[in-house]
């Protein structure tokens, strides 16, 4: 299932980026003020995946959907392709310094090289299914990561999904995340450090209180020193006759920190289907409708100020000479009226 599942991300990401031109993020408001305007039809269309695919919580679909659009979106502001993972296309974990030797070789040798990287028996520490990271004081898987040999770290990114079973784990998970942040802040200072988080909407009427409490937690998050510099959360709705029945999607959905640290071996990265074996634009017509809820409560927290905090957090801490194209899309933003729905 995770292989179609990656196949139809893949589709809808390369939809929203024709021959790999992303659309620029930036609006200025003002002649010194600029908003993050994020790509949310895209974003809208991941997260249908895992509903019509039926995916439970524990396959990491739900979640895998998040990832791919926080790294989506580090494109669109203009970071190297090949430098924020999971990339998109497989291997999804692959340093640059490779992906710039395949791009030199000819044909004939890159494809070889292509064709090794691909196998279930790929050099180790070559390419990978996930990232793990040390920490200060142990590794760490991290969702949606940007580095190079040359400067480690710049973004660390974790992302968190939770469709149902709210008093159970939802708080686990952000409480969790503090330890997470603390972890990788005290070995990667320097690094842009977000949190994202997934809820339900449904959240609001079954569980108001813990939604409440999960919110002001995530500002509490984000307003820390030594913690994360941005947390994003994202309310997401769609209808129960897409749901996962709630009886089979209370798993912890949480990585394995035996695998993060070695102890235990991670699965081997898998190619994902290719598209000739199923029609994906049928398939993309037929998934449901999902929306996305903003409450007022969580300006503070909203994905489009997250996604701007930590773009100007790696450009701030990064010379002029790094990173041009994003900085270049900062500076031709084009003049426009900021939706309503993006705080200044």
């Amino acid at each position: 299932m995770k292989t179609t599942a990656w196949a139809l991300f893949d589709r809808i990401v390369a939809d929203a980026a024709p021959e790999g031109i992303h659309s620029n993020p930036w609006l200025r408001t003002g002649p010194k003020e600029l908003v993050y305007q994020p790509d949310f039809a895209t974003l809208k269309l991941l997260l249908a995946v895992p509903l019509y695919l039926k995916a439970v919580t524990q396959s990491g679909i739900p979640a895998l959907s998040l990832d791919v659009w926080v790294s989506y979106e580090l494109r669109r502001a203009g970071f190297d392709k090949d430098a924020t993972w999971p990339r998109a296309e497989h291997p999804r974990i692959m340093p640059k310094a490779i992906a710039n030797l395949l791009a030199a070789l000819p044909v004939a040798e890159r494809q070889k090289i292509q064709q090794r990287l691909s196998r279930k028996t790929a050099t180790k520490g070559v390419v990978s299914a996930s990232a793990n990271i040390l920490g200060k004081n142990y590794f760490k898987q991290v969702d949606v990561l940007m580095s190079d040999w040359d400067t480690g770290p710049e973004v660390l990114i974790s992302t968190k999904r939770m469709d149902s079973s709210f008093g159970k784990n939802a708080a686990n998970r952000v409480e969790e995340s503090y330890g997470d942040a603390k972890n990788l802040r005290l070995r990667h200072p320097l690094a842009a450090l977000g949190f994202v988080y997934g809820l339900r909407s449904t959240i609001l009427d079954e569980a108001p209180d813990t939604a409440e409490w999960i919110i002001d937690l995530l500002h509490k998050l984000g307003n820390e020193d030594d913690a994360y510099h941005a947390v994003g959360l994202l309310m997401i709705d769609y209808s129960n006759d897409v749901a996962v029945p709630e009886g089979h999607d209370n798993a912890d959905e949480g990585d394995d920190p035996l695998v993060a640290a070695g102890v235990q071996e991670e699965d081997e990265p898998e190619a994902p289907e290719s598209t000739d074996a199923f029609n994906a634009e049928e398939i993309l017509a037929k998934i449901p409708p999902v929306n996305l809820l903003f409450d007022e409560r969580a300006e503070d927290i909203h994905p489009a100020r997250f996604m701007a905090t930590m773009v100007q957090r790696v450009l701030a801490t990064t010379p002029v000479n790094r990173h041009k194209e994003a900085r270049r899309r900062m500076k031709d933003a084009p003049l426009e009226t900021a939706k309503a729905d993006i705080p200044s």
